[in-house]
């Protein structure tokens, strides 16, 4: 037997109960994993609250969680590939990452590198692929871009930031407060923007010469997407990966797309792009490689122990936390 954390209702982060599961043996094509690090997303808690998605969930009872490391326990047939006691990572659907052990398919599994700790690889599964996918595929950003982040001392930022700065963009990053723009400053943005007392569309303008931003990754949602759109240049693309606030409201596409300059506007989602396991290994190995070389570092800033997770949701939500948050089974 072994222990998750699960939801029979979706709610509030006290939804969670602790309770024994049974796990068995895994199937053609699975693994069986004993985890040793679980990251926590904020997609994990649209998926507790019943927010719309673009990922499918199982019905409930429901164990939630995107990804995870872990050591291979048991190989199911035809598993070639991977062997018993090696190091893998995930961060991609089926949910089920809140738990000790579990059964996984082997096709959405990438080898972890030695010389990387499990909780800082846990930290920087979602995040990095998510970076790797915002950066390089849904907008190629090129030397001498205007790049807005949001979020840019969040999880996806710690990642974003320096990455963008490394390809040569003028990074300028949303933030809540002070203390949150100095540690955007750190993580490499060129102009931090507190939209807490500046218009940072106006403000976004005004640093990109007059001529708004080439790109705005956009995580917030209902409360930004507008402002987000009036920071765009002509030809710009707005990459609405999130929506933390609420799901943004309909976008007339003639009035608020086409007549500012023929903008763009995606909802890329992480799963679709490493669709083919060649993809996933190539981008978890674009991570992997950014982070031995410096381009970034994992930062978890917050770990609880894995019964503990209502904490680290509500922590999350009430933007109580910076950086990546980790889960100890």
């Amino acid at each position: 037997m072994s222990h998750a954390a699960i939801i029979h209702k979706k709610g509030d982060p006290d939804v969670f109960a602790w309770e024994e599961v049974a796990v068995g043996d895994p199937g053609p094509s699975e693994v069986r994993i004993r985890h040793t690090a679980i990251g926590v997303n904020y997609a994990d808690t649209y998926h507790r609250r019943g927010i719309s998605h673009p990922i499918p969930l199982p019905p409930l009872p429901l164990i939630l969680g995107l990804e995870a490391v872990g050591e291979i326990i048991a190989l199911g047939a035809d598993v070639s590939e991977f062997s018993v006691g090696e190091k893998v990572a995930y961060c991609l659907p089926p949910v089920g990452s809140y738990c000790e052990e579990r059964i996984y398919p082997a096709k959405t599994l990438v080898k972890v590198p030695e010389g990387i700790d499990d909780v800082s690889v846990a930290g920087v599964m979602m995040t990095g692929m998510t970076a790797r996918m915002l950066l390089f595929d849904t907008y190629k950003v090129k030397p001498g871009d205007f790049v807005l982040i949001h979020a840019a001392a969040g999880g996806v930022g710690h990642v974003l930031c320096p990455w963008a700065r490394a390809l040569g963009a003028t990074v300028i990053g949303t933030v809540g407060s002070p203390e949150k723009a100095k540690l955007a400053k750190s993580l490499g943005c060129h102009h931090t923007i507190n939209y807490n007392e500046e218009d940072f569309a106006a403000r976004t303008r005004e640093i990109a010469n007059g001529e708004g931003c080439h790109v705005v990754y956009e995580s917030i949602g209902k409360t930004t997407l507008r402002q987000s759109l009036a920071s765009l240049r002509p030809l710009g693309v707005c990459a609405a990966y999130g929506h933390a606030s609420g799901a943004p409201d309909p976008v007339d596409i003639i009035e608020e797309l086409g007549k500012p300059g023929a903008l763009f506007i995606t909802r890329p989602a992480l799963h679709w792009y490493v669709h083919k396991h060649e993809d996933l290994n190539a981008y978890a190995a674009d991570v992997f490689s950014a982070m031995r070389t410096g381009v970034f570092k994992s930062a978890v800033n917050q770990t609880y122990p894995l019964r503990e997770v209502a904490k680290a949701h509500a922590a999350i939500e009430a933007r109580q936390t910076t950086g990546s948050t980790v889960l100890i089974p």
